[in-house]
C-alpha cells in the first residue's frame, strides 16, 4: 500500500514564503509524475505545477516566476516553494503522484491536502 503525506501549510502574510512537502511511502518502484493542485473555497481543483520524472516542469500562468516545484526521487518527495505569496493563493493544496509499485502497475494518488492562507 502506498500513501502520500503532506506538510508545510499555514498562515503567511502577503509577500511571504512557504514550502510544501509531500512524501510517498510504501512499496514503490518508480514515480513518473509529481504535481501540486489547489482548490480555493467554492472553486474547482486546479493544477499549480507538475514535475515529470525526466526533469521537465510546468506551471500555471498565475504562479510562474513565484512558485518552484522540485522532486527528490531518492526520498520519493515533491516540494513546492512558494514565494511572493498573494491573498489569491489562499487554498487547500494537494499533491498528486503517479506511483508505480511494480513495472506493470500504476496508481494515481492524492495527498490529504494542506491549507495555505495568505493574509493581506
Amino acid at each position: 500500500q502506498v500513501q502520500l503525506v503532506e506538510s508545510g501549510g499555514g498562515l503567511v502574510q502577503a509577500g511571504g514564503s512557504l514550502r510544501l512537502s509531500c512524501a510517498a511511502s510504501g512499496t514503490i518502484y518508480a514515480i513518473s509524475v509529481m504535481a501540486w493542485y489547489r482548490q480555493a473555497p467554492g472553486k474547482q481543483r486546479d493544477l499549480v505545477a507538475i514535475a515529470a520524472s525526466g526533469g521537465s516542469t510546468n506551471y500555471a500562468d498565475s504562479v510562474k516566476g513565484r512558485f518552484t516545484i522540485s522532486r527528490d526521487n531518492a526520498k520519493n518527495t515533491v516540494y513546492l516553494q512558494m514565494d511572493s505569496l498573494k491573498p489569491e493563493d489562499t487554498a487547500v493544496y494537494y499533491c498528486k503522484m503517479v506511483v508505480h509499485p511494480t513495472t506493470y502497475r500504476s496508481l494515481e494518488l492524492w495527498g490529504q491536502g494542506t491549507l495555505v492562507t495568505v493574509s493581506s
